[in-house]
């Protein structure tokens, strides 16, 4: 047989993206036996995913950890768990990703220690910590510190990186989450594009880099992008990107080299439009998500993470991450994607859109820079509103159908689904168990650091050097370094710059945010405002009073937010206080806000021990009367027991009506006070 040529017109293949799957549960050393199973199975790189205490800097048995360890990363508290995490994975040979933000610091001082353990050359290393700070106030919540010393923080590392480990990508600026929580592609290029600006000026500001050298701070700087399934506007979107990246790297700071100004990015598609209604249309969402990063050439993404098909539902199993890893393979080595040039070149239609996307984002970067950048417009409250309102949009789109997602508000009619028969087996659970086991480890870490064979110094001394530096103007990577080795865990590092930082609670967005969903005579909302004032009225009440919490570390606020707008459109006062509080906090508010009902939203698993709590701490304060709503990714199994449990409805993905929701709120105001039911439709 001859050899077979390649047919005309194509030329050699491209080299594929990174393939990685974001992973990590339960334990460091369950999460390290994963990573080595998908390294076998062809992954070219590692994704690595923290515990909720992790990223917010908590060990695991603080009390806001409570329900959290393990459940949607893997807990990493000291040395010791990042020996466990990367055990028999050479890192000199690895390219690591890691999504960690406020504690970024922390977490890669860690990975060099162990990569210096392993007799690794630490300037070989290579990898991203994600390290966007500004998506954490906007839209997923890990923050810890306030703007101005989370940015010094970055700052400091970026200096570090690109003296000491030259190939690492010291941030991840993230516009994936910006999506996440509503922004539309003009939003997530500006946001993400302002950020960017705001650390770089305040790395080159900071005087740790010489201006000979800043080309390579600009070369490391990495983005972190969405797509979404409307791929064309996608793919149009990532090209805007890089002539956006090209033209600012270009004209604000002087970069001359075009290989220091090219925009480079890696991606997970989008989590946002998966679906708990007929999860398997969820694949082949993920397959055209992927093709608007990947089919163009000229803007392809340098590494590609796929969610599996039921992350809607929950944590996903093994095998639905390798069913995701092989959609890329099969893309990529069966396809002939990678042996042409850019197929979209030419194209008047793609070039118009693209045009567009940039003038529209200009204009949006230029708005935020007259504010005095991302970081004054984060504090100003204009960024979380704007994304409020942008989802409160999309989804008054989805509710009056104008939106079409198949099989939630069209094509609703289906086959039994032998993919989700026994939901149980369905979806990964993590055993409750570990918490214990993982805090009974952290206990004996504590009193053993000390102690052969690890004998690392007492970590006062440490803790000691890192406040002074953070005191005054020190870079803190070296001080950092100083408290891994040390055996400092990552509450004792994150509490000490607590000490001298303090800590920061974002805008929540909500009382800024428009009315999205009109109220015209007869429509679904006037008719539940009317169910809302009856209400009020019957109880002799103004208003009714309605909390919606957040308890625990998910920072996914999203739905609580839509919840809170809605709600408050509908006629209710809202109570909302943000991410991050304690059960009793919560209940607290509850009491002293004299409310009627209080609405729970939690996306990270932790409700079958938060829910229960604060249900218990209304029992013994008497408050029976103020019925309690859960929503989230609530298995089918764990809502049967919340509801057993005294929960009046729980709520999931699928329950995209959120003006039913709020008329169903009233509905259990009403039957938890005894009152009649209203015939008023809703």
């Amino acid at each position: 047989m001859t050899e077979r040529q390649p047919a005309e017109g194509k030329r050699e293949k491209d080299r594929p993206w990174l393939m990685r799957t974001y992973a990590g549960h339960s334990t460091a050393e369950a999460s390290n036996e994963l990573y080595r199973r998908n390294l076998a199975k062809g992954q070219t790189g590692l994704s690595v995913a923290f515990d909720l205490p992790t990223q917010t800097g908590y060990d695991s048995d603080h009390i806001l950890a409570r329900g959290e360890v393990g459940r949607v990363g893997v807990p990493v508290a000291h040395l010791g768990d990042m020996r466990r995490l990367f055990q028999d994975i050479p890192l000199e040979q690895m390219n690591t990703s890691m999504t960690i933000n406020a504690t970024a610091m922390w977490l890669l001082a860690l990975y060099q220690v162990v990569a210096e353990e392993q007799g690794a050359d630490i300037t070989k290393l290579q990898g991203t910590t994600q390290n966007d700070i500004v998506k954490e106030y906007l839209s997923r919540g890990t923050h810890v510190f306030p703007p101005g010393p989370s940015l010094r923080l970055t700052t400091d590392m970026i200096a570090y990186t690109v003296s000491h480990i030259p190939k690492w990508n010291p941030i991840n600026i993230c516009s994936y989450h910006l999506q996440e929580a509503g922004a539309t592609p003009v939003q997530e290029i500006a946001y993400a594009m302002s950020t960017a600006i705001a650390v770089l000026d305040a790395v080159r500001d900071s005087g740790q880099v010489p201006q000979e050298k800043f080309g390579d701070v600009v070369a490391r700087i990495s983005f972190f992008v969405n797509a979404g399934v409307r791929f064309i506007e996608e793919m149009c979107k990532m090209r805007a990107f890089g002539r956006i990246w090209d033209q600012v790297t270009r004209e604000r700071y002087g970069i001359e080299n075009p290989k220091q100004r090219r925009f480079r990015y890696g991606v997970q598609v989008n989590s946002l439009g998966l679906t708990e209604a007929q999860p398997e249309n969820n694949v082949q969402r993920i397959v055209l998500e992927m093709l608007a990063v990947t089919l163009s050439k000229d803007a392809r993404a340098r590494a590609v993470q796929l969610p599996a098909w039921n992350e809607a539902l929950g944590l996903p199993r093994p095998w639905d991450q390798q069913w995701s890893l092989r959609i890329q393979q099969v893309l990529a080595h069966e396809s002939d994607l990678l042996e042409y040039e850019d197929i979209f070149e030419g194209s008047h239609v793609i070039e118009a859109k693209v045009e567009k996307l940039v003038e529209e984002s200009l204009a949006e970067i230029e708005r935020i820079q007259e504010m005095g950048g991302a970081m004054a417009a984060v504090e100003s409250g204009y960024l979380k509103s704007q994304l409020v309102s942008s989802h409160a949009e999309r989804r008054a789109r989805i509710e009056s159908g104008q939106e079409k997602i198949i099989g939630v508000n069209i094509f609703e009619t289906t086959e039994p689904n032998p993919l989700t028969a026994d939901l149980d087996t369905a979806i990964q659970t993590v055993d409750p168990a570990v918490e214990a086991r993982v805090i009974a480890g952290l206990e004996h870490w504590r009193d053993t650091r000390y102690q052969p064979p690890f004998n690392h110094p007492r970590p006062c001394k440490a803790l000691d050097r890192l406040k002074e530096a953070a005191k005054g103007t020190d870079n803190l990577m070296e001080a950092t370094l100083e408290c891994a080795r040390a055996g400092v865990t990552t509450g004792e590092w994150a509490g000490a710059l607590r000490e001298v930082f303090g800590e920061f609670r974002a805008p929540t967005g909500v009382s800024s945010a428009p009315v999205a969903v009109p109220a015209e005579e007869g429509s679904a909302l006037s008719l539940v405002r009317r169910k809302v004032q009856l209400t009020a009225d019957d109880l002799g009440v103004g208003k009714l009073r309605f909390l919606v919490g957040k308890p625990g570390l998910d920072g996914h606020s999203n739905g609580a937010e839509q919840i809170a707008v809605r709600a408050r459109d509908a006629g209710f006062e809202v109570v909302y206080q943000g991410i991050r509080l304690t059960p009793e906090q919560i209940v607290d508010a509850a009491l002293a806000e004299d409310v009627h009902a209080v609405g729970l939203s939690i996306l990270s698993g932790s409700h079958a021990q938060l829910v229960p709590d604060v249900l218990e701490r209304l029992r013994v304060a008497g408050a029976t009367d103020i019925p309690v709503i859960a929503g989230g990714i609530i298995p089918n199994g764990d809502a049967d027991q919340l509801r057993a449990a005294g929960v009046a409805a729980v709520f999931t993905p699928k329950d995209f009506d959120i003006t039913g929701i709020i008329g169903r709120i009233a509905d259990e105001i009403r039957k938890a006070n005894k009152l009649d039911p209203l015939e008023v439709p809703a």
